[in-house]
């Protein structure tokens, strides 16, 4: 079988271009390594020389390596045998099937390479994006079902807009199919034009063409040096700082910062997008004596004048912190304390959704506002009593 797979590869390497002809082989098989599209009928004959003595009924034909039923063939001549192959499947490995003639004994008199397979359509899906615009990284994605059965090429290619001329990308990914990036001859300020080619022996097809500046697709890397400490000993909030991504420390441009976190045992994660450019945040309304992950990712935001967003960098590596066990949970008097903790958990509820009415994200305002909240909770049930009766108000 590994030798049957490995005839088209032999063939190639033994027979040269154009129609072969009997003076130099015992036998031929025509046509020579036909390129079809899928559902396509092929007539394919298996011609002998006279000199050894084998009449073609005695021939048979193999597709990779499965004999095909004597009823798809017709002797012609007693040196030439055909096979009808009707409503062809597409071809099993890009490398083409294998179409064999072998003798009585089954011995490989010769064979052919069969193609089976569609043109491509045009590719979709084409993103760019510069890495601290030191490359210009692009990826897409084959048209239609994007199995064309045969070997397909994509290039991509590029020009300046204005006065550029038609070059292609050389760095193709090895470990990510349809990606390339071009590393030389970067040039910011000036609008590049990108598109993507595909070809085979069977058509080509071109995509749409892109439009963009490095300077509007740069992404970052993740926010390092990420803290996550506890608060005093506030049960349900979590202070979380980093650093600005170092790779950008002498660009012109403003960061936005995005965090998100989950508890220890849960997969789901909670984003908050309103964290701005700032490079420190409190996480508020968590649970008491939980573990927690959280991660930082950070957007470019205007590099050099830009007007267009960056592109969200990758999330930082996750970092954990427990918030402290609540005091009001250790109560030995579990209906006192079940009470406590329901009427707290109901008066964050109202003291939160009145932050998101009236404050920004993370902002320090909210924060001082949270506090004194909480100082002014620790007082009497008075006092308790009129921050309620006011946040209804």
């Amino acid at each position: 079988m590994k030798a049957a797979l490995e005839f088209c590869l032999i063939l190639l390497t033994l027979h040269s271009p154009g129609v072969l002809s009997l003076s130099t082989h015992v036998a031929i098989v025509y046509p020579q390594d036909p390129v079809l599209r899928m559902g396509s009928n092929l007539t394919a004959s298996c011609w002998i020389h006279p000199d050894l003595g084998v009449h073609a009924n005695s021939l048979f034909w193999t597709l990779n390596g499965q004999q095909l039923p004597g009823s798809l063939y017709k002797v012609l001549s007693p040196t030439n045998l055909s096979l009808t192959l009707v409503g062809l499947n597409a071809s099993r490995q890009t490398s083409g099937d294998n179409l064999v003639c072998h003798n009585h004994k089954g011995h490989i008199l010769a064979g052919s390479c069969l193609y089976v397979g569609m043109p491509p359509e045009k590719p979709v899906n084409l993103t760019c994006w510069s890495r601290n615009t030191k490359d210009l990284m692009c990826s897409w994605a084959p048209g239609g079902r994007g199995e064309t059965n045969i070997s397909t090429q994509y290039r991509l290619k590029y020009k300046l807009r204005w006065y550029g001329t038609e070059k292609e990308c050389e760095d193709y990914s090895h470990t990510q199919p349809y990606s390339c990036s071009i590393t030389q001859d970067l040039h910011l300020f000036t609008p590049y034009e990108i598109w993507v080619e595909a070809s085979n022996r069977l058509g080509r097809a071109t995509s749409d063409i892109i439009i963009l500046d490095i300077l509007d697709v740069v992404t970052t890397d993740p926010p390092s040096g990420v803290t996550v400490s506890r608060v005093g000993q506030l049960e349900d909030q979590l202070s979380v700082r980093w650093e600005a991504p170092p790779a950008l420390k002498d660009f012109l441009f403003k960061a936005k910062y995005q965090i998100r976190y989950r508890l220890e045992e849960s997969q789901d994660w909670k984003v908050m997008n309103d964290v701005g450019n700032q490079t420190s945040c409190r996480l508020a309304g968590l649970r008491p004596g939980t573990v927690y992950f959280v991660q930082v990712r950070c957007n470019p935001v205007g590099i050099y004048g830009s007007r267009k967003a960056g592109i969200w960098s990758e999330w930082s590596h996750p970092t954990a912190a427990s918030t402290p066990h609540s005091e009001r949970l250790m109560s030995c008097d579990s209906k006192s304390s079940g009470d406590s903790n329901s009427t707290l958990r109901r008066e964050l509820k109202q003291f939160l959704g009145w932050v998101k009415k009236h404050a920004y994200g993370c902002s320090s305002m909210s924060m001082k506002l949270y506090d004194q909240w909480r100082v002014d909770m620790q007082k009497s049930p008075k006092t308790r009593n009129q921050v309620l009766q006011g946040d209804k108000s």
